[in-house]
């Protein structure tokens, strides 16, 4: 690995106060916030072209949970994708001792930032280089190293749930000039609810929060600069209020942030900068400015919620588990040249569910449309199934089966067959939820 991506360690407290593995049956917390912006940007951009610069840093953000017998993480990566992550997932059983299955990693979807790990079979995404997969060994050394920390700080916890909304994503796949277009259809469908789970210690002070909004975090794209983008911005406007409410502690609360069914929803406020074109200095500073401003109403949002969250418990029983299920190929159609598909029979669509309690985190390894979600949602005994895409891959578009009638971006850039997507991604969770068995391949179409 290239001298770059080591110069930035990540402190290993495993002789501190909280270094034991966990016995109580009560819920114990650890979340760490660590650095992961690559030193040398060349060969990183997963578009054609090259990154210019960094505008503002990219973070990973680790979240260990354990109620006294099962452990499990979720991590975030300010990243545009993770490809198949089951190296990183068996890396940390082999290391840390959680078990592959209780592992949950996603990226905020940023398009100004690399994407990491390998495209898998019938998958349809940017593969990356020789610079990309060092980039991807630095960030899974971040990520071993931020969660053993976590769990080495670990600490008594109680845990609780609010929901707001904000408008800051629109329906993006529009019928303009008889076509469809990406841009803006606000008659569309579009989920605006702000999910935050409170976590916080014994005392009241917040340990981490975990947001989950469905939008696209494109307002910068088209800068050719490293940029957290929208979800970037509103984890840094709430970390900053936590810290400053909360001045006096070591630790600092650490904001975690999940997609939701982001695969057909843009930013209310995208400039829409042309791709491969450099912008002047007044556009880059109008979608800058765009990006704090609907970071921060979306971050304002959360904060307001997390500050009204009442009845947190620290009986927390958690639960985990994962499924693949193996989809028929569909090849794109209309995608970026930069774009790869192996010619494979079927594409693994992965599935995950963390359950903490009556709170069901539904991941799916992939861009998931707000169609889908509120089947599952409709369908679900728990009222609060939140659904995570990019959850551990990211295979390409999901969209649900009525969409396949008209040839929008979502379903140019599905790898799946119609009549398969849909119903695996809303049975399979059902059936974690549940507790019914695992169908390893998708049924046929209806």
């Amino acid at each position: 690995m290239s001298s770059e991506y080591a110069e930035r360690p990540v402190s290993d407290p495993s002789d501190g106060p909280y270094a034991h593995a966990p016995t109580e049956r009560s819920l114990r917390v650890g979340a760490v916030k660590a650095d992961i912006t690559p030193g040398d940007l060349t060969g990183l951009h997963p578009m054609p072209g090259e990154f210019s610069g960094v505008h503002d840093p990219l973070f990973l953000r680790a979240l260990y949970l354990c109620d006294g017998d099962t452990e499990t993480a979720l991590v975030s990566l300010d990243l545009i994708e993770a490809g198949d992550i089951t190296p990183l997932r068996e890396r940390l059983e082999r290391e840390l001792g959680i078990p592959a299955d209780h592992v949950v990693v996603t990226a905020t979807h940023t398009h100004n930032a690399p994407r990491i790990a390998d495209v898998s079979p019938g998958a349809l995404a940017h593969a990356g280089g020789p610079e990309s997969f060092a980039y991807t060994e630095f960030v899974y050394d971040r990520v071993v190293a931020a969660l053993r920390r976590a769990r080495a700080i670990a600490r008594p916890a109680r845990f609780g749930v609010g929901t707001g909304t904000a408008d800051v994503n629109v329906n993006r796949e529009e019928f303009a000039d008889g076509r469809w277009i990406l841009g803006h259809n606000a008659h569309g469908p579009s989920d605006k609810t702000v999910w935050v789970l409170r976590f916080e210690d014994l005392a009241g002070a917040p340990i981490a929060l975990l947001v989950n909004y469905a939008v696209h975090s494109t307002v910068v794209f088209g800068t050719s600069e490293i940029s957290g983008d929208l979800a970037g911005a509103a984890c840094r406007h709430i970390e900053d209020a936590l810290a400053e409410d909360h001045d006096d502690r070591d630790e600092e609360a650490v904001v975690v942030w999940t997609p939701g069914p982001l695969g057909d929803q843009a930013p209310r406020v995208d400039l829409g900068l042309p791709f491969g074109v450099a912008p002047d200095a007044r556009q880059r500073a109008r979608a800058y400015t765009a990006m704090e401003a609907q970071g921060l109403l979306v971050g304002a949002e959360v904060l307001r919620v997390a500050r009204g969250v009442r009845d947190l418990t620290p009986a927390v029983r958690i639960r985990a588990e994962q499924r693949t299920v193996a989809c028929p190929v569909k090849a794109g159609r209309d995608v970026m040249a930069t774009m790869r598909q192996d010619a494979v029979d079927t594409v693994p669509l992965r599935l995950s569910l963390i359950r903490l309690g009556d709170v069901a985190l539904a991941g799916v390894s992939g861009e998931v449309v707000t169609e889908v979600y509120q089947r599952l949602r409709a369908r679900s005994p728990l009222a609060r199934t939140l659904l995570v895409s990019l959850a551990n891959d990211r295979i390409g578009y999901l969209p649900d089966d009525a969409r396949f009638d008209r040839p929008v971006h979502s379903v140019n850039g599905c790898p799946v067959r119609r009549g398969y997507a849909e119903d695996a991604i809303v049975d399979g969770i059902l059936g974690m939820i549940e507790g019914r068995p695992a169908r390893t391949r998708a049924g046929g179409a209806r």
